[in-house]
């Protein structure tokens, strides 16, 4: 199976990064974050991926685990050429980290955006965001005359705006009527797996041969508890994780901090900008 992957910019260049997005998104989410990326690292390309039943990727048939979509970069790597660097964000942050931890020959950085490297066992529970956008999502009758009316059908079972705006980009034509671009099923089955696995180790194990791992927390973001910030605090100083914090950005760090983001990946690219 080959993901979808949107080149930004298009005019070849010699040096490579994939870029992952979120659970229920796609490759827009980082496309105008990419170019502007793309703008201060000349010498490199960006694919946006579309994950596994996600986007113009579609469904895709199990088993829907992290490693999965780890052999789907894998292929990928094979098909567009292999990248030196992963950007991930959230559910995408730890398919990085997946990623990662098999030392790729290429890889020489993976960034984990707002992703928490823990499991969570038995999952996150009814009352998680992301448990409950689902939810409301099974809701929506489908097809919708119109894109913007999942705006208010999302609103009436309690998301907010940000949610309803979102969720418009995730819809693509059908016939006389908008559908979902994504497989629901198949991204819950992704995202249970996501709760249940501890990738912990890549960033606490230091091995020359490891990529280095950059790790960024949103400090306004509600997916870190007091004790993963203390875990995170204890990284031996030896080990392959590296950690930044971005105070004030929420979890959609590109959406609050595009800025402050954008250059810490530049201040810490392989090469630097004018690599």
């Amino acid at each position: 199976m080959k993901p979808f992957a949107l080149q930004v910019p298009d005019e070849a260049r010699p040096r490579s990064a994939f870029v992952l997005h979120g659970i229920l998104g796609n490759h827009t989410n980082w496309r105008s974050f990419a170019r502007r990326l793309a703008q201060d690292l000349p010498q490199w390309q960006f694919h946006l991926v579309d994950l596994r039943n996600h986007g113009k990727t579609g469904s895709v048939p199990g088993p829907q685990s992290l490693a999965a979509v780890a052999d789907d970069l894998e292929q990928l790597a094979v098909d567009v050429g292999a990248p030196e660097v992963v950007v991930g964000h959230s559910f995408g942050g730890k398919v990085a980290l997946e990623y990662a931890a098999r030392r790729p020959a290429s890889l020489r950085q993976a960034w984990v955006l707002d992703a928490t490297p823990h499991a969570v066992p038995g999952g996150p529970g009814d009352d998680h965001e992301v448990a409950r956008v689902i939810s409301a999502l099974r809701a929506v009758p489908q097809p919708l005359a119109r894109r913007a009316d999942v705006m208010g059908e999302l609103a009436a079972r309690g998301m907010g705006e940000m949610i309803q705006k979102w969720m418009t980009t995730n819809l693509r034509r059908d016939g006389d009527g908008y559908v979902w671009t994504f497989d629901l099923d198949g991204a819950e089955a992704m995202l249970d797996d996501y709760f249940r696995r501890d990738l912990w180790g890549p960033l606490e194990t230091a091995s020359p041969e490891a990529p280095a791992i950059h790790l960024v927390r949103a400090g306004a973001s509600d997916r870190w508890t007091p004790d993963l910030i203390e875990r995170l605090h204890g990284l031996p100083p030896t080990a392959a994780g590296t950690h930044h914090l971005l105070e004030d950005a929420g979890h959609w760090l590109h959406v609050d901090a595009p800025e402050r983001l954008r250059q810490l990946l530049v201040d810490h690219w392989p090469g630097g900008p004018a690599s």
